[in-house]
């Protein structure tokens, strides 16, 4: 048994520096050695352990500390879709995460979604506080420990940088999390580490470094363990067409060997699929490219953990975030197992319900899981961009709840057909690099149609009103009869059946007239001119009667269900009144 490096994912909020991390760290290995050497593999960095403890020397050497691992693996694209698309059965092989937390801003919506994720995949993580060179009155030092930087802040800077930290602290333990500055630290089994840094002045990175590697080393060291003889299984990052060669994958080797010629399954939207090795490549290293030498070195096997690009014939069909291993042993077993991983994601969930697009496999898990904790239903789930067939089996769910009706497509485009059918069927696309604005994206969508639809409910069903025919004011007795009233309860609008107390139909509101100027409504208190249609005043009606909107069970149930919102408690206690009288009428 081996010991791999450790696989790490960077995660965290847009704008709150992960990208500018991962470069950092990059640099910061490089800085020890000749610029362009580090090692680039496709999809990830590898920090070898000589380069960390360069970087680090004297924290470890403070801290006695002796790296065993042979480095660590960057995937990196930063992002939870990247973490979401490094998945094995059960899990993600990813070892380890940095969320990455701006100081200053906190906790934000991202940052929520990623810590979701995490616990979700049972990841451990540790925090690194970026941008600690924007805290006010901060100046930039030459130091890579945090410790020393900070003891060269003025007092009051330092009363800053504390204030900022607590109040991350403080989130953190709002949602169950037992976190402290790493050299406050005293169980790193119970307590959530956070490393203060800063991408621009590299101050903290020295921290960081140890921290990940030490902490991988000391707690992963089972799960690094692995067979360097034993059959490669990875993770597809990404499928890519490749000049001269063709549709190649990119993926993460996670455990033991693959060779040149290697038979290998992997899969695709039609299930699993065999093949076989031609290539496997890694980048030739910057600047170490001659002029008509090819961009990439080949080799004939590589050990995890490790990202390659293999080439191999039928990758078309690859799906990312699928699975790719060495066949061996039970092959139809091996078969089964990757099949039941994908069409655990992308089999039809629902009878009705949201039409769901990503770009991988992952990420489709991630989307779809988070859809189910918001109590919104998925129809189906695929891998690619949005076509013209999603468009129109999201208008056939809105024929069955125009709210589900939807394509939400995270990380993909829509084709120009797609689009022409969401503009003809009115079936949106919710597009989206970020879950949860997609799924913010797609609640605010469904609260405005909710919005409309009530409103035009409310422009279409009886609203309720209670009014009073006032003494001495009849203007004409028949058609119509036009008299004077006074609004007790509800409004009165145009249109409206009205009926007496023994809910016997008088007529139907034609027109109402306030200071002799026709009005859309009359409310609470109002006196207005009144003409009803076929009724004759002091036959049907009389002088001092109450009258009041004829509304059966039907619009009663109809009012309560989709125009709640629009009805004062007066309203509603008005309805149940009516609602004695008209449902006691038509038992």
């Amino acid at each position: 048994m081996a010991v791999r490096q450790p696989i790490v994912v960077v995660m965290g909020h847009v704008d709150h520096g992960k990208t500018s991390l991962l470069d950092r760290i990059r640099s910061t290995s490089v800085q020890k050695r000749e610029a362009g050497a580090i090692t680039q593999h496709i999809g990830a960095s590898e920090i070898p352990a000589k380069d960390i403890e360069a970087a680090c020397s004297g924290l470890l050497e403070k801290l006695k500390i002796k790296l065993t691992i042979p480095g660590l693996l960057f995937i990196d694209t930063p992002g939870h879709e990247a973490f979401t698309s490094l998945r094995h059965r059960g899990g993600s092989i990813a070892d380890i995460a940095i969320l990455v937390i701006d100081i200053a801003q906190g906790f934000q919506p991202q940052t929520l979604e990623s810590i979701k994720i995490l616990k979700q995949f049972k990841t451990p993580f540790i925090v690194a506080a970026t941008k600690i060179d924007l805290v006010e009155g901060w100046r930039p030092t030459e130091e890579p420990s945090f410790t020393d930087a900070l003891s060269k802040q003025a007092p009051h800077v330092q009363a800053r940088f504390d204030e900022a930290m607590y109040g991350l602290i403080g989130r953190f333990y709002e949602l169950g999390f037992q976190a402290e500055r790493f050299d406050r630290v005293t169980d790193f089994t119970k307590e959530l580490t956070i490393v203060p840094v800063s991408a621009k002045t590299g101050e903290g990175f020295a921290n960081l470094l140890m921290f990940l590697a030490g902490l991988s080393q000391k707690f992963l060291e089972g799960q690094l363990k692995y067979e360097v003889v034993g059959p490669g299984k990875g993770t597809i990052l990404e499928v890519k067409e490749e000049t001269g060669l063709g549709t190649t994958v990119d993926m993460i080797l996670y455990d033991g060997t693959i060779r040149k010629n290697d038979r290998i399954m992997f899969g695709s939207a039609n299930g699993a699929v065999t093949s076989k090795v031609r290539a496997i490549l890694k980048p030739n290293l910057p600047g170490k490219i001659k002029a008509g030498e090819d961009k990439f070195q080949y080799f004939d096997e590589a050990y995890a953990a490790a990202g390659i690009k293999i080439f191999a014939p039928g990758l078309d069909g690859a799906i990312a975030g699928a699975p790719l291993v060495v066949i061996a042993g039970d092959e139809e077993a091996q078969k089964a197992e990757i099949e039941s991983q994908i069409q655990n994601i992308l089999s039809g969930n629902e009878s009705k319900g949201v039409i769901v697009k990503t770009d991988t496999l992952g990420s489709a898990e991630a989307l779809t899981r988070m859809l189910a904790d918001a109590g919104i239903a998925v129809k189906s789930t695929r891998i690619g961009k949005v076509t013209k067939k999603d468009v129109i089996d999201a208008a056939s769910v809105a024929g069955a709840d125009k709210y589900l009706g939807a394509v939400l497509a995270f990380s993909v485009s829509a084709t120009d057909d797609a689009q022409a059918e969401s503009d003809k069927s009115k079936a949106p696309i919710f597009q989206s690099r970020v879950i949860y604005e997609l799924l913010d994206n797609y609640k605010k969508w469904v609260e405005e149609q909710k919005r409309a639809d009530s409103e035009n409910m409310l422009c279409e069903l009886p609203y309720p009103v209670k009014i009073k025919a006032l003494p001495g004011c009849c203007f004409r007795m028949k058609k119509p009869a036009v008299f004077g009233a006074q609004v007790l309860a509800g409004t009165l609008k145009p249109g409206v059946m009205l009926m007496t107390k023994a809910a016997v139909q008088v007529g139907k509101v034609m027109t109402i007239q306030k200071e002799k100027k026709a009005v859309e409504n009359a409310e609470i208190g109002d006196q207005v001119a009144i003409s009803i249609e076929d009724a004759i005043y002091g036959k049907d009606f009389g002088e001092g009667d109450i009258l009041y909107a004829y509304i059966d069970k039907r619009s009663h149930d109809a009012l309560v269900k989709h125009c709640a919102s629009k009805l004062t408690p007066d309203d509603n206690a008005l309805l149940e009144e009516i609602l004695s009288m008209t449902y006691t009428e038509a038992i």
